[in-house]
């Protein structure tokens, strides 16, 4: 008989400011009679962050965007099985916006299920999470907002989905700006919608090339937005001037504060790679790939920042992304 596979979840500690005090969002749930932070299992081929904020939005009806990962939380079920969920901090995300209409529509939880959500203040919350679990995860989110790391925004680095290879376009001929997406190419581009979303982001940069541009184009498409377009980005571009590069992403760490991804070449990844590490901690740079690829085709790499009261931008957490999708 074959092992039954572990179980994966993943769930959002979502906060808000009231005044000065920070209140969080839990769920009660009438099976076990206590409050918890909303979460659940991932549905077939689902990315644990589309799976986060779905579950959030079922179980609260309220949606959600997705900031820096708060770790996560491993057992054993009856069974055997491992089960581990991932946690992230999370902000309220208005209804009205691009992002929540480019989502699928979410169905609610059964009231069987959960029965009542409430905001409260930290303090509030952390005597009613009966489970230890929790309450590590909210002490994360309570020491995060103490240091000032908590108001975040994020930076996605995207390197394109397969493209043809060299040697099949127009026999080698073809132009490298114009080389295209593969068909699989073209249908993971399309699956990163729903990340994208997840961290809502807004803004849409690219290479001008047009294998980042395809794997930008969808979820520009669902948002009803432009794609920036940006020369330097381009591999001949950044092979004779690299610094360019450097300075581009070091602008949007500083300056950016609308959540943004950029479709970028493998060969510029180190330079991106290196003006991250201007703005992390090793402890957090450490997460980086440091030897090419660096990212694979259709892998994202997630920054995201804070600028802290008088002092400069500052990357606080790192996450690199392998959508399902890829396998």
């Amino acid at each position: 008989m074959s092992r039954r596979a572990d179980v994966l979840a993943a769930g959002a500690l979502v906060w808000r400011l009231s005044g000065k005090t920070v209140e969080v969002l839990l769920v009660h749930r009438p099976a076990y009679d206590d409050w918890s932070i909303p979460k659940g299992k991932l549905n077939n081929g689902e990315d644990i962050q589309v799976a986060a904020v779905r579950e959030v939005e079922e179980e609260t009806g309220i949606a959600i965007s997705l900031g820096q990962p708060l770790g996560k939380v491993s057992y054993r079920l009856g069974d055997g099985r491992k089960k581990t969920t991932h946690y992230w901090a999370a902000r309220p995300l208005s209804i009205n916006t691009k992002v929540y209409k480019s989502r699928p529509r979410v169905k609610p939880a059964k009231e069987s299920e959960i029965d009542g959500k409430r905001w409260v203040p930290t303090r509030l919350a952390y005597q009613l999470l009966t489970q230890e679990a929790d309450r590590k995860l909210l002490n994360r989110l309570i020491d995060q907002y103490a240091e000032d790391r908590l108001r975040t925004w994020t930076l996605i680095v995207a390197r394109h989905t397969r493209a043809m290879k060299r040697s099949a376009w127009k026999g080698g001929k073809g132009s490298e700006a114009t080389r295209p997406l593969t068909p699989i190419g073209a249908k993971h581009a399309g699956e990163l919608i729903p990340l994208l979303a997840a961290y809502g982001v807004t803004r849409v940069i690219s290479s001008p090339w047009e294998r980042c541009v395809a794997t930008v184009r969808p979820y520009a498409k669902a948002l009803r937005t432009d794609i920036e377009m940006h020369e330097e980005l381009t591999e001949a571009s950044h092979e004779k001037k690299p610094k360019v590069v450097f300075k581009l992403i070091d602008l949007l760490l500083r300056r950016n504060e609308a959540p943004a991804v950029v479709c970028v070449h493998r060969p510029t990844l180190p330079t991106i790679v290196q003006a991250f590490e201007e703005r992390a901690q090793q402890t957090i740079i450490k997460q980086v790939p440091k030897t090419d690829p660096w990212l694979r085709t259709g892998e994202v790499l997630v920054a995201h920042v804070a600028r802290r009261r008088g002092r400069p931008a500052t990357i606080v957490a790192l996450e690199k992304v392998r959508p399902s999708i890829l396998g």
